[in-house]
């Protein structure tokens, strides 16, 4: 076997490759199936300060080589997560990454604050969330506010702090720089873009909320892209996701600048593609006789 550790912020991971968060829930389910130690991480389901019960439904569609969803960010609240499930997950033998959210600045501030003195081992800040204060404008839609959000959570917390950036935006490189100038330790990307269908019978919106994200294939050559560009702009460590399915895709991730990939829409069609995946990219490396997983990240030879 290639050796398929890597490690981001300090943190040791085994293999590159960590369920996103949003599918994998706590990982009960799916450990039917498989160890979770097999796996290099878990991103856990995105948290709050207080329990949300979600969007109304219809809340998820089918999309060409895709998904829609909608589902409001439905979780039991931060004290719950780490009384009931944190302690179940540091159990099994592979990096935590609690995913947060809120939505003012105060509310991200608190949840990170709270698993600052747990034993998690790193935080993962969803910046994708509307902001109440600024119109519901997300904060990962500008740099100061996707700045400021990153700047207060940082001080707050010494936990390394991944910050998932919004790729609905108009430069996503410049969000980016500015997270890592407010204290990121490293982000994560992409995450889902904004999309829309419609029922044709009943002229309404497939979805209860109207509008949700797009994830799936379909987004996999924008993910590449804005990681490409990402991880070109910043000196920080860079998470990839979007669309990945396969080895290949993970490491395609990799040589655009990703030091560690992250694996959503595929669960769903298949519960064993994070293992999968892992075996597929030793078998990749063991192909082209390359000793270790790091010795591909970057190395993409733009024309």
């Amino acid at each position: 076997m290639a050796d398929l550790s890597v490690k981001i912020c300090g943190v040791d991971f085994k293999n590159p490759v960590i369920p996103a968060s949003g599918v994998f829930g706590y990982g009960h389910e799916y450990e039917e199936f498989y160890s979770l130690e097999k796996l290099g991480g878990i991103a856990t389901k995105g948290t709050t300060l207080n329990r949300r019960t979600g969007n109304p439904s219809p809340r998820i569609a089918e999309t060409p080589s895709g998904m829609l969803n909608s589902v409001g960010l439905q979780n039991p609240g931060i004290d719950h997560f780490i009384n009931n499930e944190l302690p179940y997950l540091l159990t099994k033998n592979t990096v935590i990454l609690a995913n947060i959210a809120g939505s003012t600045v105060e509310e991200c501030v608190a949840v990170a604050e709270k698993l600052d003195s747990t034993e998690v081992h790193m935080i993962e800040l969803n910046i994708s969330c509307p902001n109440v204060k600024q119109g519901g404008a997300a904060f990962g839609t500008s740099c100061e506010t996707a700045g400021e959000v990153t700047r207060q959570v940082r001080k707050v917390t010494k936990k390394p702090l991944v910050v998932k950036l919004s790729p609905n935006v108009t430069s996503i490189a410049e969000i980016a720089k500015a997270v890592e100038e407010a204290g990121a330790d490293a982000v994560s990307l992409i995450n889902t873009l904004l999309g829309m269908r419609i029922d044709v019978n009943t002229g309404r919106p497939v979805l209860r909320n109207n509008v949700g994200g797009l994830s799936g294939r379909a987004v996999f050559p924008i993910a590449v892209r804005m990681v490409w560009q990402v991880a070109n702009a910043v000196k920080i460590p860079v998470i990839g996701m979007g669309g990945v399915a396969s080895g290949r895709d993970a490491v395609e991730l990799m040589m655009a600048g990703a030091s560690a990939v992250q694996v959503g829409a595929s669960v769903f069609t298949d519960p064993y593609a994070p293992v999968k995946i892992i075996d597929e990219i030793d078998d990749f490396l063991n192909a082209k006789k390359i000793s270790s997983v790091r010795e591909i990240i970057g190395t993409v030879k733009p024309w």
